[in-house]
């Protein structure tokens, strides 16, 4: 599908600087723009290519003033935000883009299920007993509805992921492919024998809205209760959470991340990749905990930046670093003073 330059303007409040009748049909970042394509500058670093792009639109910020003549072909599309604008119209390019609503062949969905209006649910999905589908939900290809589970409206599911049963998906969430998300929290406990017995795991996931959960992530299931994502939590893929967790409102995991079990994360905490948090710990807001740092025990103090493992204040790990790296030296130091003293 096509837009001009004064349809891009019309959706995000802007200007037009050259030709508003000119057309696009895709994107493209701003340094690899190709003929009918949409790009923007938001980052002045990439200015210069903005003078020798062959891109056909590019949305600027309305302060910015050229300093070498643009191309000829280029329009200008003026806006407040230029990367918040770009993100809405690829909003729009991905919601024009997804499957229009139907029942393909061979999807199974159990009579006692519930499925709103406008729904997409791919060939080979399966949708359990008294499970509830909102409106315009998108559940792709080969995907595992369990029994009792309820989709919020406008969710999508795409292909390859199980939903156990009992678990509630709010509103809007994106859950990307392989991602399993009920499946038992890792609780087992010793016999006499000395042999792992398995405790059942009878509690459910909740997902509150606008909850991102990227591919192969795998959500734990509460052994009782529930493992609960706050409103807005972005998990990254191959994140793992254990059972009976809790993430508070806006706080996001990069990959590889892993929190063990009954560990609460407060609000607005930011986990970068591979770091691994011990169980039965509080997380408090606003913490910030820097990737492959490890966190062993509760963090107290909100708004704290952590580093290390065992994670500490990252300005004490940096001090501690430079005389880490300082080791070396001072031990050749040390021994000359000792040979001396000898």
């Amino acid at each position: 599908m096509e837009f001009s330059a004064e349809q891009i303007a019309g959706i995000l409040e802007g200007e037009v600087h050259g030709n508003g009748q000119v057309m696009v049909s895709g994107l493209s970042k701003i340094e690899e723009g190709q003929p009918n394509t949409l790009t923007f500058l938001s980052n002045m670093k990439y200015e210069p290519h903005i003078y020798n792009t062959n891109a056909s639109i590019a949305i600027v910020a309305k302060t910015f003033n050229p300093t070498k003549e643009l191309p000829s072909t280029l329009t200008l599309v003026k806006v407040e935000d230029p990367y918040s604008c770009f993100a809405k119209l690829l909003e729009v390019y991905d919601q024009m883009n997804q499957k229009a609503p139907q029942i393909e062949r061979n999807a199974f969905i159990s009579e006692s299920a519930k499925v709103g209006n406008e729904v997409y649910i791919g060939a080979n999905a399966y949708i359990g007993e008294n499970a509830v589908i909102g409106d315009n939900v998108r559940i792709y290809p080969n995907s595992y509805i369990g029994d009792n589970v309820k989709v919020g409206d406008n969710t999508t599911i795409h292909p390859n992921v199980s939903i156990y049963h009992d678990c509630v998906i709010g509103k809007s969430c994106l859950i990307h492919a392989g991602a399993v998300i009920g499946s038992d929290g890792f609780g087992f406990a010793p016999n006499e024998k000395g042999e792992f017995q398995k405790v059942p795991q009878i509690g459910n996931v909740i997902l509150e809205d606008h909850v991102d959960v990227g591919a192969n992530a795998t959500i734990d299931r509460a052994t009782l209760g529930s493992t609960i994502l706050r409103r807005g939590v972005k998990i990254d893929n191959l994140v793992q959470i254990a059972h009976n967790v809790e993430i508070g409102i806006n706080s996001a995991m990069a990959a590889q991340a892993g929190v063990a079990g009954s560990t609460k994360i407060g609000k607005g905490v930011l986990i970068g990749g591979q770091v691994g948090i011990s169980g039965h710990i509080k997380i408090s807001d606003g913490t910030q905990i820097v990737a492959q740092s490890g966190i062993p025990g509760s963090v107290k103090k909100p708004n704290t930046v952590l580093m290390g493992s065992p994670a500490i204040p990252m300005d004490d790990f940096k001090k501690s670093f430079v005389g880490f790296r300082r080791l070396p030296l001072i031990l050749k130091r040390l021994q000359e003073i000792e040979e001396k003293l000898k």
